[in-house]
């Protein structure tokens, strides 16, 4: 466990909280697979009933560190940690609720699709600037997302970048409730404490249900995920990771 995922369980809700509030919570390989044994670990523990995902400071997640993302995928031979997140969250049994503190960047917005309930602050913005470092969606974001908020607001979100304001994301339904920032994880506790005195058979039987389509979106997922592989490796992904490094607008090469 990577001290940058912080874990409490408190009255049958497990809080995980990324915590690395100087890298504005960007996501490392280690954090996924911290995230990932955690929301594995609780399907089978009789003492979470709930999981609420959040984030320290101001930020819920910037989104992969792509120095470290890059690097790793490049040395993994096994399954990537980051897959194994993905794979966690898809396919969790115990209700996954967000409270999303802060902006929410790439799989920031994507997770939510697979999460039960989405709360955000007030300040929240959610944006998958995906083209924009180029790659391709993934989470099965290319599925759900349209599915969620409609076929042209997902496409510019997930072509054009467009930012979503806490508001628009409310409007649109990416979330079901916005609250005050200094109330969010107040409203997230009581939801899940409200997920976690109901029956937990029939919360696990309903969750099913309501994911009925997730073959769909494990093969989407799939699909996903092997462009979204070979994009790691071309040079439009080069040259977006030269721009960052270097503060400068990338110029792509048709």
């Amino acid at each position: 466990m990577t001290d940058h995922i912080q874990t409490s369980l408190d009255n049958q809700i497990l809080t995980l909280t990324i915590n690395r509030p100087e890298r504005k919570n960007a996501l490392t390989q280690a954090m996924y697979g911290a995230m990932a044994d955690a929301i594995v670990g609780a399907n089978d523990d009789k003492a979470v009933r709930a999981i609420i995902i959040t984030g320290e400071g101001d930020m819920f997640t910037a989104g992969n560190d792509l120095g470290d993302f890059a690097s790793d995928m490049e040395r993994s031979s096994g399954e990537p940690p980051v897959t194994r997140f993905l794979n966690a969250i898809r396919d969790a049994e115990k209700p996954l609720i967000a409270a999303v503190n802060g902006p929410a960047i790439g799989v920031g917005l994507t997770m939510l699709l697979h999460c039960d309930i989405a709360y955000a602050a007030e300040s929240a913005n959610f944006r998958a600037p995906f083209t924009a470092l180029g790659l391709v969606p993934e989470a099965g974001s290319s599925l759900l997302l349209p599915l969620s908020v409609g076929n042209s607001m997902a496409n510019e979100i997930l072509l054009a970048g467009r930012i979503l304001t806490a508001q628009e994301a409310l409007d649109c339904g990416l979330v079901s409730r916005l609250v005050p920032d200094a109330g969010l994880m107040a409203a997230a506790t009581a939801c899940a404490q409200q997920v976690a005195a109901a029956a937990p058979t029939a919360i696990r039987r309903s969750k099913a249900l309501i994911r009925a389509n997730r073959d769909a979106v494990k093969q989407r997922m799939a699909e996903e995920g092997k462009a979204f592989a070979e994009q790691l490796k071309s040079p439009d992904f080069a040259e977006a990771a030269a721009a960052f490094a270097q503060k400068r607008k990338p110029v792509f090469q048709d």
